[in-house]
This record gives structure tokens, sequence and C-alpha cells, in this order.
């Protein structure tokens, strides 16, 4: 009988630049002709947030943001070190780096032998190059992949009436994207190697909310297709579990995202997350009862820039009648969405 261990963590890109990078999303909004005036002036901030930023623009808050998360994903590596799996699967988003208007699935599994993956490459949406570990940003090295096992797990989620892709190799992107790749840098924080194969599972999390470039949009009507609702995602990481559980494999399951975006909070006008709605999910995950995100409604997670929580909503499906530890939570209103990473008990 398998076994799987559960994570939950980020692949957002800030604790891998530099502390003076860290708030350049934050920047970028308050340049932005269309961020109300009264915005622009720290004074009309919420308290929490005046306090982040402090007379320093929020160089010593960044400082805390990372070394709070780096303590959690050692962490969450010492557990998967100890668990010793014979490979890790992430759900993961795809930002238009792979799929485009050719093909966007709902869901995706990458059965790949490996993959070329490049975890210095510079953050565009961040505007950030110069990374924490002085690493050059043109660095590619390879990620070994688990072909046998996503090919299994394709065919059984199918034949149980889940219609996911799966890929053999990518569409469009020239190596993994960054969901998947950070998600491995982080748990790779001292750069000792990740020598674990993965297997990438994508979750169409942005649905019609995918910034598809400008140039590439048809002529006409057009909106990208929704993302798959909680509950589907709930049940289909509730049907992997099985799978795993089913098979010889020892098994990480994990569910990379950070939680609400400023980028994605309109109520707030882009310049920083819903934090209320990221307490909320903190303490749910305290209380065990991660059953409940299955009855998250698409207009809640729109409402909270909560977009990537389906990520973390498989993982809940998987972890189903666990109660996770949580390793570290660092909120934040200063860069752009809060980050959590929890380890579930191996079972």
């Amino acid at each position: 009988m398998g076994e799987i261990l559960g994570v939950g963590c980020s692949h957002g890109p800030h604790i891998q630049f530099l502390d003076e990078d860290m708030a350049n999303v934050l920047r970028r909004t308050l340049r932005s002709e269309s961020t109300p005036a009264e915005l622009k002036d720290p004074a009309n901030w919420p308290a929490e947030m005046r306090a982040e930023w402090g007379d320093d623009g929020g160089i010593r808050a960044a400082q805390t943001h990372r070394a709070t998360l780096m303590a959690g994903y050692r962490a969450a590596r010492a557990a998967i070190d100890e668990f010793r799996p014979d490979f890790v699967l992430i759900f993961g988003d795809d930002q238009y780096e792979n799929f485009r208007l050719d093909i966007i699935p709902p869901f995706c599994v990458y059965a790949l032998a490996e993959m070329p993956a490049e975890p210095f490459k510079p953050s565009a949406g961040l505007g950030a190059s110069a990374n924490i570990w002085n690493k050059p940003t043109d660095t590619v090295i390879t990620v070994p992949g688990h072909r046998e096992a996503a090919m299994e797990i394709t065919e059984r989620l199918v034949h149980r009436g889940f219609d996911v892709a799966c890929a053999f190799e990518f569409n469009h992107a020239e190596s993994l994207n960054h969901a998947f790749t950070r998600t491995v840098v982080y748990l790779d924080m001292d750069l000792q190697g990740f020598n674990y194969p993965i297997i990438p599972f994508h979750v169409n999390c942005y649905g019609s909310n995918l910034r598809v470039r400008e140039k590439d949009r048809p002529a006409g009507p057009f909106a990208p297709p929704p993302s798959p609702p909680a509950w589907r995602c709930y049940d289909l990481g509730k049907e992997i579990a099985g799978i795993i559980s089913a098979s010889p494999w020892r098994a990480v399951v994990i569910g990379s995202s950070s939680w609400s975006h400023a980028t994605l909070t309109r109520k707030h006008h882009y310049l920083y997350p819903d934090v209320e709605a990221d307490r909320a999910r903190l303490a749910e995950i305290r209380s065990g009862d991660l059953r409940v995100w299955r009855d998250l409604t698409p207009e809640e997670i729109l409402n909270s820039g909560q977009h990537e929580i389906l990520n973390w909503v498989c993982l809940a499906g998987a972890m189903e009648g666990r109660t996770p530890r949580i390793l570290s939570y660092a909120e934040t209103y200063l860069f752009n969405s809060s980050k959590a990473v929890v380890v579930f008990p191996p079972s």
C-alpha cells in the first residue's frame, strides 16, 4: 500500500530576490494612473500596512518575511527527506507559460522523464533579477520526472470520470514553469540538491482571468475558459490520494501557491491583498476541517483574489481527514500575497 505526505506552500517569487526588490509590485501599482490618488499616500493605507512599510520602504519587513518562510521550507524539506518519497506530485498553475490559446486544459498531468528548469530566472512580474544566492540568472538544471506514476495516475483518473489531459512534452514553454520550479527551489533553500522525481500537475487557476497577451487575442468577443470549480478540485485531489494509497509508491503531494494576491484584488484597487480572507483560510487550516474549501464559490475566490488557492483545494481533498502542522505563516500587505508552509502527517 502506498503512503502520502502532504505539503502546502507558496511559489511566490519574492523570497528568492533581494530585500529592496520585494515590494516592487506595490511600487509599480503606486505609479499606475489607475490607482486612486488618495491611495498613493501611505497615510490612507490600513494601519498594519503603514507599519509594515515603516520608514525604510519595507526593507526590514522583507527580511522578516523571507526569514519566516525560509524556516518553514527548511522544516518541510526535513519532513520530505525523512519520508523518502518515490516521487513528488505538485499541484501548480500556469500563467500563459506552457498553455496558450491553442489549448488551456482545466487539469493536465506532465508525464515527462526529465524537465529543464531555470531556477534563478528573473521575475518579470516582480521586476527583479538578482537572487539571494548570487547565482547566474541563465542557469539551467534538469529535474527528474516519474513518467510511470504520471501515466498510472492519468489512466485511473480518466477511468474514474476525471477528464484530465496528459502531456509528454512541453507545449509552448522551453522550461518548467515557475509554479513548479520555484516550489522545488524553495524546498532546496540551501541548494543541496532536490533529486526526488516530480510530477507537475497543472490546475487552470486563472480561468477567465488569464492574462492573455494583447497581440494574441482573437478579434471579436473573447474570454479564456473558466477555472474548474473548487468542488471538482477537491474531489480530484481526493481521488488522486486514493490512487496513490492503492499503489506501491510513497509520494509527497504538494499544493503550491500563495493565497490572496494584491494584483488580483480589485476591491483594494490592486494595492494590497485580502488579508482578512487569508486569515479565514488560516483559521480553517487550524481547525483541521478543510472540506469547507470544497464549497468555495468562484465569486468568493474572485472577490478575494485567491485564484491560485485551487492548488491548495486539490491538496485539501487529498489530505481529507488530516490536520496539518503550520510550519510558517507570513502575512503581508506589501509583498503581493500572504504565504504559508504547512505539512500534513503521512498516512
